[in-house]
């Protein structure tokens, strides 16, 4: 568990505390006072997705400073915070402790579970409690999910959500049941040129697609982005083949293409 720091001596995170408090400071660095929580977002974002990206590499040193990045991002708005005398990191730190005690009554309470499912499902309950004690009832299962999520991640909480509740395919020949069928939908609307109709039909795929990758415990995220890279590959290994025998895509019939695309899979899978 994070410990709060003792009197007469600053933890860890209190020296990052510490640089940001005198960065942010009259006299301190221009760029860091100039921004707001506004400004930040984009950084946020852009952190979070580094650190994904060391994960997807299995590199551990990348990892570790990929991690202090979006830390320094999560000190840099609880600075904000204190400058507006609304919370400290101190305050951060405290909170997220009692919630993750609150939460796990089965590991630091009397709570009796024997599974995962049992888990989530007071995790959800002790949710509704504390909305409660906030006077934010939730009206909607699928509240507190988050429209600035990825459209792929805001999908996959959907679904958990709606599983969680019981509404969910039996086994997966259902999910792929409804793949195949809003396939077949698309398939209908193409003849027809209605692009309004097309494009939510593609939607509609997405969505189904997301669903099967939760039902098979795949990230969809990850899952796409990996599949991102070994075509950014195989499409290099093509520009390359092409570059040594001096030749332009336009120069290429399909079939040639094609060669240089199964080649691709021997050298660059």
């Amino acid at each position: 568990m994070v410990k709060k720091a003792k009197a007469g001596g600053a933890t860890d995170i209190e020296r990052l505390v510490q640089v940001m408090r005198r960065l942010r400071a009259p006299g301190g660095c221009p760029w860091d006072r100039e921004q707001t929580r506004e400004s930040l977002k984009p950084m946020l974002v852009e952190e979070a997705y580094e650190v994904l990206t060391a994960l997807d590499d299995d590199d551990p040193q990348e990892l570790k400073e990929e991690l202090g990045d979006l830390l320094l991002q999560i000190v840099f708005h609880a600075q904000i915070g204190e400058e507006r005398g609304e919370f400290r990191m101190q305050d951060v730190i405290d909170a997220i402790h009692d919630k993750i005690i609150r939460r796990h009554p089965h590991v630091f309470g009397e709570v009796q579970v024997s599974s995962s499912r049992e888990v989530l499902a007071n995790w959800d309950a002790i949710k509704v409690q504390e909305h409660a004690r906030k006077n934010k009832v939730r009206e909607s299962l699928l509240d507190g999910i988050s429209p600035a999520l990825p459209a792929l991640y805001e999908a996959h909480q959907m679904g958990v959500r709606a599983a969680r509740a019981g509404f969910d395919w039996e086994d997966v020949g259902g999910v792929l049941a409804k793949i195949r069928e809003e396939l077949g939908e698309l398939e209908a609307h193409l003849g027809g040129g209605d692009p309004a109709a097309i494009k939510e039909e593609v939607g509609d795929i997405l969505f189904a697609v997301v669903n099967l990758c939760r039902f098979l415990t795949v990230d969809p995220e990850t899952s796409l982005k990996k599949t991102n890279q070994k075509f950014r590959r195989r499409f290099q290994y093509i520009e390359e083949r092409l570059k040594q025998q001096g030749k332009a895509f336009s120069d290429c019939n399909m079939d040639e293409l094609e060669r240089y695309w199964q080649e691709s899979k021997q050298w660059a899978s």
